[in-house]
């Protein structure tokens, strides 16, 4: 196991970051296959497919849905239409609920800072515990169950149901209730069976 072609997290493996190799992300180590510039064209492409926002909250286009079928649809289409609406919602509930509780943000702080010191440490030498060496994955293991009691303090858990229950409320009621343009109705019409 000396090999590091199986580590994820290995300096040597990470795609370079930045412009010309100095900066803060250059210094930023992702795991494999995640670097900042794909994280960046993801980014991009949910900004350029957003629908207009004011389309989006337009309350002309609201109206209670005549049946379950009806209902059906709508939620089904406006989530294929308003993909990158939603997305931006729900990311906007994370960085609220991270912004409204300062010890949420304070565990983040500690969680992110455990995995750093862990990367610095694993470049200048390997940590070895018990006789064994642990690699860089049961490290960043390791540095997650320490602070696993921060998070609970911090109520992390419920943070992450708040999170989730506020997007299904907002994002289904949305979908639920914004109506179809015209086109898409064409496209949903079924026959009977």
């Amino acid at each position: 196991m000396d090999s590091k072609a199986g580590d994820l997290f290995s300096a040597e493996n990470a795609p370079p970051t930045g412009t010309g190799g100095t900066g803060m992300l250059a210094k930023l180590w992702l795991p494999k296959g995640l670097s900042a510039s794909v994280a960046k064209e993801w980014f991009d492409r949910r900004r350029l497919s957003i629908r207009p926002w004011a389309s989006f909250v337009d309350q002309r286009k609201f109206s209670k849905p005549r049946n379950f079928g009806e209902l059906c649809q709508r939620v089904v289409k406006n989530v294929e239409v308003y993909n990158s609406n939603y997305t931006f919602i729900f990311l906007g509930l994370i960085l609220y609920c991270i912004i409204s509780s300062p010890m949420l943000l304070i565990a983040l702080a500690v969680f992110a800072g455990a995995f750093y010191i862990i990367h610095l440490k694993s470049l200048e030498s390997k940590l070895v515990l018990l006789g064994k060496e642990l690699t860089v994955p049961h490290q960043m293991s390791l540095a997650g169950l320490i602070s696993l009691p921060v998070f609970w303090l911090a109520g992390a858990g419920a943070a992450v149901f708040w999170v989730f229950g506020a997007t299904l409320f907002v994002i289904g009621s949305h979908a639920a209730f914004r109506q179809l343009e015209g086109s898409d109705l064409d496209e949903l019409l079924m026959e009977p069976v």
